[in-house]
């Protein structure tokens, strides 16, 4: 749904993105991750015709955003990290605005913004004055715009930033229902933790470079990170230990308290060598349960902290 080829933007002699190939799937939710002044927001500006880069190519939907600016703006939605209200307008007021900067029909209009306002719980709020909302209501209230059209992409910068953690849990569960309905999602943020619960690719940016594009977990090869389990039984650690440390999967068995801390070599994953082995010694497992790469570890092992 998004892709960019050799993408690069310079302003005279700063490169603020530099040769960026970057791929994202229909339906995923992509987090896009980097440092103040690594080239995520320029990147964005691009890919939404806000910006023209310097060599390159950048395509929406299979749409050149250069050539095709258009048709490509039908397609996405954009919702910039501080959004500028019209502070005297009403919420309702304010939504029926962009809907007929959308060129939708008047008809059609109330019954849209309806929709939106439901989608994104602001039914209460519809006759209140932007300036009288809270930051959260007015971060819902950007993403409600940003559907007016019924995009098919949405770029988001930094929609959760400067939210208190209830108003973060929100927009998390709104991203959710979006992907549910068949949106793709480019999101940028620096809570990092609340990426790694609903992203489904992550890129990492720096210095205008792509550091990283994948699954959290693939991320381990790259870093020489084996993949780990915690394991733990009702009875007899000491014989699990044993047992498992003999297994020509494992790297490191360690017990950790009433866990068990598998490591495995490289390229393997043994949940079930694991749970026949205790089974077939006559060991109750309790549970095995992966241990997750934290997206913040990745993030600093990966960069250096280089900006611009």
């Amino acid at each position: 749904m998004i892709e960019t080829k050799n993408l690069t933007k310079n302003y005279g002699d700063l490169t603020a993105v530099d040769n960026l190939n970057l791929t994202i799937k229909a339906g995923d939710i992509f987090g896009f991750i980097g440092p103040n002044g690594a080239g995520k927001t320029t990147t964005m500006r691009i890919l939404v015709t806000l910006l023209e880069p310097t060599r390159g190519q950048a395509l929406v939907d299979g749409l050149d955003v250069c050539k095709q600016g258009k048709e490509v703006r039908k397609r996405v939605g954009y919702m910039p990290d501080f959004m500028g209200v019209y502070d005297d307008l009403k919420v309702f007021e304010y939504l029926e605005f962009f809907a007929a900067a959308f060129g939708i029909e008047r008809s059609k209009r109330k019954s849209i913004v309806d929709g939106v306002l439901e989608l994104t719980d602001l039914q209460s709020k519809q006759a209140a004055t932007v300036d009288s909302l809270s930051r959260g209501m007015q971060q819902r209230l950007g993403l409600a715009r940003v559907l007016i059209h019924d995009p098919k992409v949405l770029v988001l910068d930094e929609p959760a930033s400067g939210l208190d953690p209830r108003a973060r849990i929100e927009i998390r569960e709104l991203l959710r229902e979006l992907k549910r309905m068949g949106k793709t999602i480019m999101i940028s943020s620096h809570i990092l933790s609340e990426l790694e619960e609903i992203c489904d690719h992550v890129g990492i940016i720096e210095h205008g470079q792509l550091v990283f594009s994948g699954t959290i977990e693939e991320i381990r090869p790259r870093l020489g990170i084996h993949s780990k389990v915690r394991v733990r039984v009702a009875t007899n650690q000491e014989k699990a230990v044993e047992l498992l440390s003999a297994l020509p999967q494992v790297n490191q068995v360690q017990a950790l308290g009433d866990d068990i801390a598998v490591s495995f070599n490289e390229g393997q994953d043994g949940d079930g060598i694991i749970a026949r082995t205790l089974v077939k010694a006559d060991l109750d497992v309790i549970s095995i349960q992966p241990e997750r790469l934290k997206l913040d570890d990745a993030f600093l092992q990966l960069t250096k902290g280089i900006v611009h």
